[in-house]
């Protein structure tokens, strides 16, 4: 008799107990279907969105014109593209034009940034003088003002100053070379070139951006990095750009037809 009136009371009261959560079952149901939700969304792949609905997508492309970069970061991220670029190499070669392959998608990006940014200002400046209209700058048809952008525009947006020096070959056999001068390349300050390896240039980044602007301009080109140090700058670096012979075939062209 004990034991069935104790079994009698239990399963009175879990009936209750039932009956309480039937009342309560919605508000429940409700903030579990949130918590689930947001666990779904936490671990879900992909971009996070944050609260404000704005991603790295939203921000201005000129809020960062005038702001510097940690060089010790730079020097850290650098150094492990080399340590990337390293591995299985069968020489200094390959390894050079595993840097320039690393630089040459940058050059490409780095031409339509530059090309907006110059837009966005002469835009500013013509709101400024109260003009009505703005062309935005055209991409270079001849080499001169190709060189001209890379040798000042480009390397202020990547260095913050101008090349060093912007020479054309004077061989005769050679017209279609041009050098381009770093007296102290920014990405070989942090970097130590073992003596097995002296020939060894890791500006071939840079060789890869700059290639890559040419290729984006129209403007076939091979260019490779090459030491030439002295006293004063050790690690004075030449770019050295070969144009294709398409490219000097329509130079001559453009030159008889008085473009410049």
């Amino acid at each position: 008799m004990s034991t069935s009136s104790a079994r009698q009371s239990v399963l009175s009261n879990s009936g209750s107990g039932s009956n309480i959560a039937s009342a309560g079952e919605k508000p429940y149901q409700h903030h579990a279907s949130q918590s689930v939700q947001t666990i779904h969304q936490a671990n879900s792949p992909g971009l996070r969105v944050p609260s404000n609905r704005k991603t790295i997508y939203d921000r201005h492309l000129n809020r960062s014109r005038n702001s510097d970069l940690s060089r010790a970061s730079f020097a850290y991220l650098f150094a492990e593209m080399v340590t990337y670029a390293q591995r299985r190499v069968t020489g200094i070669q390959d390894l050079e034009r595993r840097l320039n392959e690393q630089g040459y998608p940058l050059g490409l990006r780095l031409l339509d940034l530059l090309f907006y940014r110059s837009a966005s200002s002469s835009a500013s400046s013509s709101l400024t003088a109260s003009s009505t209209s703005s062309s935005p700058p055209n991409r270079p048809l001849r080499i001169l003002p190709l060189l001209h952008l890379i040798h000042g525009p480009l390397w202020r947006l990547l260095f913050q100053r101008p090349a060093d020096a912007l020479e054309h070959s004077v061989s005769p056999q050679t017209p279609n070379e041009y050098m381009i001068t770093d007296n102290d390349p920014l990405v070989n300050t942090y970097i130590s070139v073992p003596k097995e390896m002296s020939m060894l240039n890791c500006a071939a980044f840079v060789a890869g951006i700059i290639e890559g602007v040419c290729d984006g301009c129209g403007f076939e080109a091979k260019v490779t990095a090459h030491n030439q140090g002295t006293e004063m700058w050790p690690s004075r670096t030449v770019f050295l750009v070969r144009f294709g012979d398409s490219v000097m075939e329509r130079e001559k062209m453009l030159e008889r037809a008085g473009v410049k």
